[in-house]
């Protein structure tokens, strides 16, 4: 899953490249169409992008790790604690 999620991100990077190649390259109709052409393409697969990690998280592929997890794990701990010792 992550490998998936890792080709989808350089995908997205391919195509902001891809606009900016087009946007830089020369300013007629048709480079425009291309510039507007790949930014619709990484809009797509940002979003598909983010339905597929949500998804993920969801159904527990993905677990996260870091800052955030550590708190969540602390207050987790903390509730089970007062659970089990009410005053």
């Amino acid at each position: 899953m992550k490998i998936v999620a890792i080709i989808i991100f350089i995908a997205i990077i391919a195509s902001l490249g891809s606009a900016l190649f087009h946007l830089v390259k020369n300013g007629s109709e048709e480079e425009s169409r291309k510039t507007a052409k790949a930014l619709t393409f990484r809009i797509g697969l940002s979003l598909a992008l983010f339905i597929l990690l949500f998804l993920a998280y969801a159904t527990g592929l993905f677990k996260p790790s870091g800052i955030g997890s550590r708190i969540n794990q602390l207050h987790t701990l903390e509730n089970n604690q007062n659970q089990a010792n009410p005053q």
